[in-house]
């Protein structure tokens, strides 16, 4: 195995998840400069609806979008030139955003890039999966994770830099200074070479078998193009994830992507700032918690990675779920009873921490492990499309949340969600380590 292609490939690759990470969080440090900007100019009779749905989430319905239909261009394209293309899409959301005056205009390259995000969580993921060998295929695709959070990381620590060294327009260099990563992207992923599951899968072996050969110098091909050949020779070549066979898959993919979004991550993510204020920190404060959030998320992301391939996807989504209750039920109590301070940010430490280690390092793994080479795209689109337009409504909704029902009542019902994510992982959640893509989509199909 040569490691160093394998990583660098796998890395290169996994930095579209950077790029989701910041495109996805650097907005909340926006937050509250674009609220008191743009709150009289709406049409709408409630600005907290504008601001939720128009302004905040633009981003989030892109990335429905790019969920929905980024399997046709993974499929057809190939998973390189789709990647090639998010990079495009970031570098011009990122500029967009941050020179238009009009709030129209800004929700409109907000929601170019979220094209991106939702089409990188599925050709990532997908080649990712499609070059590691078994043994280490959870490590190399939570690489995509690891990328997200060191994305929001940095995302949370560039606000808050911006937020002391800019006092005109913040905002705009909070959500263009994400061009530049964007850029250095999309020209390394040019470097890569095309999945050999997907060249084989269009008919290109002899391509297949020279990216294999880079990958593996010691090792015959052909004994893996024979297997993958076998594995596709079986399956009914008009089939989608809808056929009866592929239920039990499918079930599972969209299971976890709604607990994933019924954990409130991307709610806490996109208000973060907003939520220590309402706790009882002042701005600047909120600013350097979110960064902290950003920090605990990063470290135990990649005590995730570490876990994933040793104990196994099932063994983190418990512990995860332990967590989740624990801590949404603090947070629960402290704004139900007026319990405000800074205990608050660290229930939310507790809080990313079991995301981070279960349900952020296991949900993009596990969706791409579940269906055939053929129909992985349109797995991890429908899982991909499930997380993204619960994470567009969800955030969408805080604001009017928060006025009208208050944040005790929200954080419950994410609190009561987990309770049931840990029911569906003690008697459904099938365990995926250490076994082959192949063999993996054989065992789940009915």
């Amino acid at each position: 195995m040569n490691k160093t292609k394998l990583y660098y490939w796998s890395l290169t690759v996994a930095l579209a998840g950077f790029l989701f990470g910041f495109d996805t969080v650097v907005i909340s440090g926006a937050d509250k400069a674009l609220s008191l900007l743009w709150s009289s100019n709406t049409l709408f009779e409630s600005s907290d609806a504008f601001h939720g749905i128009v302004v905040m989430s633009s981003a989030l319905w892109g990335t429905v979008l790019g969920a929905i239909f980024g399997a046709w261009p993974t499929n057809n394209w190939g998973r390189k030139k789709t990647l090639i293309f998010i990079g495009v899409l970031y570098t011009v959301s990122a500029l967009g955003s941050a020179l238009v005056s009009d709030p129209y205009l800004f929700a409109f390259f907000r929601f170019v890039g979220g094209i991106g995000v939702g089409a990188s969580t599925i050709a990532a993921p997908a080649y990712v999966s499609e070059i590691a060998p078994a043994a280490k295929r959870g490590k190399l695709v939570a690489l995509y994770q690891f990328n997200i959070v060191f994305g929001i990381l940095l995302a949370y620590a560039s606000n808050y830099l911006i937020s002391q060294i800019v006092n005109v327009d913040a905002w705009r260099w909070m959500v263009g200074v994400e061009a530049f990563p964007a850029i250095i992207y999309t020209f390394m992923v040019l470097g890569i070479p095309n999945s050999p599951r997907w060249l084989i899968l269009k008919g290109r072996e002899a391509e297949a078998t020279k990216t294999l050969k880079l990958l593996n110098p010691n090792e015959d091909p052909q004994v893996l193009i024979k297997d993958i050949l076998k594995a596709q020779n079986s399956l009914t070549v008009k089939e989608s994830v809808f056929s009866k066979k592929y239920r039990t898959p499918i079930m599972l993919i969209f299971a976890i992507a709604w607990f994933n979004q019924f954990s409130g991550i991307n709610a806490f993510l996109y208000y973060s700032p907003r939520i220590f204020e309402l706790s009882g920190l002042e701005q600047n404060s909120a600013l350097l918690s979110s960064i902290g959030i950003g920090l605990v998320n990063l470290i135990f992301t990649l005590i995730g990675m570490f876990l994933i391939d040793n104990m196994g996807r099932k063994q983190l989504m418990y512990i995860c779920s332990f967590g989740y209750i624990m801590s949404l039920s603090l947070v629960t109590y402290s704004f139900e009873t007026n319990w405000l301070g800074m205990h608050i940010p660290v229930f939310f430490f507790l809080f990313i921490a079991a995301h981070a280690i279960g349900q952020g390092t296991v949900i993009w793994v596990f969706i791409s492990e579940l269906l055939p080479n053929h129909l992985r795209a349109q797995g991890q689109s429908l899982g991909s499309s499930t997380h993204w337009i619960l994470a567009a409504i969800i955030p969408a909704s805080i604001p009017m949340l928060f006025s009208n029902i208050g944040p005790a009542f929200v954080f419950g019902i994410f609190a009561f969600m987990m309770i049931l994510q840990l029911l569906w992982v003690r008697f459904l959640m099938p365990e995926t380590k250490g076994v082959s893509l192949e063999e993996l989509s054989k065992k789940l199909s009915d």
